[in-house]
């Protein structure tokens, strides 16, 4: 079962990961939007006049992290399955200040609430199925 979540965990960590960082460079390098087709009327009510800002966190935040939890993952680092609910707990925390911010609910926000919160049940899942391996806890599935 744990190899299930570890490609799963990638395949989720590649989507958001590929996305931000486009995502990311696009408003860093076109701060008013228009390579992404977005309005700068979204930021009226933040304390952004362009999108470089939000561009560099989600870069950051979401694409270079995703990378270094991706491999996290592949090197077996002891604590990836912490640094996968960090990554998913980042996402979903991105998309509830972003929905705040721009006060508009658009059909990406619902995809990437999701794989949030599947990378923080996922990292979970991972956690206490290493505990129980490791421990050999006859009462802990390892399901």
């Amino acid at each position: 079962m744990p190899a299930f979540f570890k490609i799963f965990a990638t395949v989720l960590l590649l989507f958001n990961g590929t996305g931000a960082i486009y995502g990311g460079l696009s408003l860093m390098i076109f701060p008013d939007g228009s390579h992404l087709k977005m309005s700068v009327d979204w930021l009226q009510n933040t304390t952004f006049k362009d999108y470089f800002i939000p561009g560099l966190v989600l870069f950051v935040a979401n694409g270079c992290f995703s990378v270094v939890v991706l491999t996290a993952i592949w090197l077996k680092h002891p604590h990836s399955s912490w640094l996968v609910i960090a990554q998913g707990a980042i996402l979903s925390g991105w998309i509830i200040i972003q929905i705040l911010l721009i006060q508009t609910v658009y059909y990406l926000h619902f995809i990437l609430g999701g794989v949030g919160l599947s990378l923080i049940l996922i990292g979970y899942l991972l956690t206490t199925t290493k505990y129980a391996l490791v421990h050999n806890n006859p009462y802990q599935s390892a399901y």
